[in-house]
């Protein structure tokens, strides 16, 4: 556990003072950060994950945090939670036996899917298997135009015959999604209260309140996926509010949302498909908040956990948020090989490479690293737990990057020698002793996280040069430097509390909602005191799933459009409030084809341009500056005052007797010259031959890389 006060005369906070806990479940390790907000003293805590139930691993850690501060859950006025239970449940299938109820003759879209071929030349190409099998999808009788007008009334006694099958098969959870109900919902309301008045235990997901949006393929399997996690997630909750109400916890339980904001804990029950990037979600909005803090607006957000790594670009101190996000996917990087989950996410690509990554010997001899990851459980061999695969952490061991005396300040203590003998293992037959396979399977990693990294900068029109990398996560920093100079990326920073950073940004994320209403027009023939009702409809709607509402809430308003004819569209700021009143429809097509000719450098006279949908997000603004980010103290040591020792790393270009500094010791102002190791409770920052790091007025480290220039 550590604590790191905001200066060094701060006194402990009085009993009556409100604390912030954040804590996030991934698939190796459980983040934990205790906030001060008035001060910015900061705690922080790291343990084990328990696959077999998550919630375990919170109140564990939750338990070592109380002992340790008295009081802490009745002084917490805010707990947030982020989680991926969502996200594993759906490539798992360890998800609620779930049942579709959907419009008679529309039973197969989840089967039929689009026709859209993700690979042109496959002639066996692979999809993941629905949700929902065949046998579970039923058809009901009944009709509504696309306007939304009734055509063929529900046929209640259909319904209920159906329900009456249930129990037989095992249902949990059901969907309901019929035709058009993003015009109208009233008859999806219908079956739901048929089904509830027949079998109240059964969870009930409607599309015209998980995405009341055009696209039937989309819509269906957005609702089925929330309600095939939605017992699972239900159930984990109320077992975790349980156990913090047992130790006296009284205030607000939040969750973090895919799109960097949270909910409260009800809103999560009924859109769990809308936490399926949830911790991921808190480290980018901690990432962006940091960086405006140092004066940086446009970055690459570099996560390297102990199961996988994710990256996401933020350009001008904001995140891209996509609607087009996809879960399993059968092939890697390849859009329209999963299931199409289309709420609001931000938008980060995943990549298999943690540190608890397997490394493996392919076909054609060549060591690779990932999808399969030791997780917790064995874990690494290096953990001592009963794993004998070489993983990423093990190699970084074997290098001499990491200290197995001080791995998480000593409490887990690695061991080399099991590290060292899996490592070798594998490159026995390659030739290789432990140390060439150690640099081979960091090399396979670096490389693994470059080209996605590229490719996901390269689809949103980005040069890796320009951006400076802000690297967390416990294995982030160790790999960041590395990872920046295969990039191009002149510069690194390693932000405080970097191995637990997506915690930290738990507690740094507002209360958000986002919702939003299909309305398709042509734009010359656009009713703006229509749209302005539909938004203000979103805002009463979006007030009602925030916590305390009545406080000052912020709403944006933005449009998805496209010409007419096109499959895609891009999304438009709109004006709210007194502006609307000045908007008229030729503005609004102006800024679509302004923003149209932003992304694709050129746009159209001659084409007619529709709107798709509506989109509104409110933001639970806090009184005056919101919480405090923590200070370093300042004593005026000098930097060779917190090297705590010296060790062999063996470099790239060689080994090197590095110096290890302690980062708590070291202050704003402070230089380190590499190669050399900086190193915290949580995480190493590995400074190689050629980069030099300076210690920020916030305590970040930014890492300057000799040999690579942005552009």
């Amino acid at each position: 556990m550590t604590t790191t006060p905001a200066s060094p005369t701060t006194p402990a906070p009085p009993s009556g003072r409100a604390l912030r806990v954040g804590t996030d479940i991934g698939g190796t390790f459980t983040d934990f950060v205790v906030l001060d907000p008035e001060t910015g003293a900061i705690t922080l805590e790291k343990r084990l994950t328990t696959p077999d139930d998550p919630a375990r691993a919170v109140v564990d850690g939750v338990d070592a945090l109380a002992s340790a501060r008295p009081g802490l859950l009745e002084r917490t006025e805010i707990l947030a939670h982020g989680t991926t239970l969502v996200i594993n449940a759906l490539i798992e299938r360890t998800g609620g036996t779930t049942a579709l109820l959907t419009t008679e003759g529309f039973e197969d879209v989840l089967e039929i899917r689009r026709e859209v071929r993700y690979d042109a030349y496959d002639l066996e190409l692979a999809f993941p298997r629905p949700l929902v099998p065949r046998r579970l999808r039923f058809g009901v009788r009944e009709r509504l135009h696309a306007s939304g007008r009734e055509l063929v009334p529900v046929d209640a006694d259909q319904v209920r015959e159906i329900v009456a099958g249930f129990a037989a098969a095992g249902v949990e959870s059901v969907a309901v999604c019929l035709l058009h109900s993003y015009a109208d919902g009233e008859h999806e309301r219908q079956v739901a209260r048929i089904v509830r008045e027949c079998r109240p235990d059964l969870w009930v997901s409607l599309s015209s309140e998980v995405l009341p949006e055009v696209r039937e393929y989309e819509r269906t399997s957005t609702t089925v996926a929330n309600a095939y996690v939605r017992p699972l997630l239900s159930g984990y909750l109320r077992r975790l509010e349980s156990a913090l109400d047992q130790r006296g916890f009284a205030g607000g339980f939040h969750v973090m949302q895919s799109t960097g904001g949270v909910v409260p804990l009800e809103v999560a029950r009924t859109f769990p498909v809308r936490v399926v990037e949830s911790g991921p979600a808190g480290g980018v909005l901690a990432a962006a908040r940091l960086g405006a803090a140092a004066g940086v607006g446009d970055l690459l957000a570099f996560d390297m956990g102990g199961t996988t790594a994710k990256v996401a670009a933020v350009v001008d101190g904001q995140a891209a948020i996509t609607h087009d996000y996809e879960v399993a996917r059968t092939a890697h990087f390849r859009p329209g090989s999963g299931i199409p989950v289309c709420t609001p996410v931000l938008d980060l690509l995943e990549i298999g490479t943690g540190g608890g990554s397997i490394a493996h010997v392919d076909s054609l001899g060549l060591i690779k690293v990932g999808p399969r990851s030791a997780g917790s459980t064995p874990g690494p061999a290096a953990y001592g737990r009963g794993g004998d695969r070489p993983t990423v952490t093990d190699a970084d061991l074997v290098l001499g990057c990491l200290d197995p005396d001080r791995f998480l300040g000593g409490e887990m203590p690695l061991r080399a020698d099991l590290a060292a003998a899996a490592v070798a293992a594998l490159g026995a037959p390659l030739g290789l002793d432990a140390v060439a396979t150690a640099h081979a399977i960091r090399e396979a990693a670096e490389e693994s996280m470059v080209a996605a990294a590229r490719v996901h900068l390269a689809e949103l029109g980005l040069e890796p040069s320009r951006l400076p990398v802000v690297a967390y996560g416990g294995a982030g920093p160790v790999h960041a430097v590395g990872l920046a100079r295969r990039l191009g990326s002149p510069r690194v920073l390693v932000p405080p509390a970097a191995g637990v950073m997506s915690a930290l940004g738990l507690i740094l994320a507002p209360a958000t909602f986002e919702t939003s209403q299909t309305y398709k027009v042509k734009t010359d023939r656009l009713d703006l005191a229509l749209m302005d009702e539909l938004f203000r409809q979103m805002e009463k709607t979006a007030a009602q799933l925030l916590p305390n509402a009545d406080g000052r809430v912020e709403h944006t308003r933005w449009a998805d459009m496209r010409y007419v004819g096109q499959g895609f569209e891009v999304s438009v700021g709109l004006p709210g409030g007194d502006d609307w009143a000045a908007l008229s429809a030729a503005e609004v097509t102006a800024q679509f084809k302004a923003a149209y000719e932003r992304r694709y450098r050129r746009s159209y006279d001659d084409v007619a341009v529709e709107t798709m949908n509506l989109r509104l997000r409110a933001t639970l603004t806090e009184d005056g500056d919101g919480v405090r980010l923590p200070t370093p103290p300042s004593t005026g040591r000098a930097a060779a005052d917190a090297v705590t020792g010296h060790r062999d790393v063996h470099l790239p270009d060689g080994t090197a007797r590095c110096p290890v500094y302690d980062r708590a010791l070291l202050e704003p102002g402070m230089t380190v010259a590499g190669p050399a190791l900086i190193q915290e409770r949580e995480t190493t920052t590995v400074l190689d031959r050629g980069s030099a790091a300076t210690i920020g007025a916030l305590g970040i480290i930014s890492v300057e890389i000799e040999g690579v220039s942005g552009q």
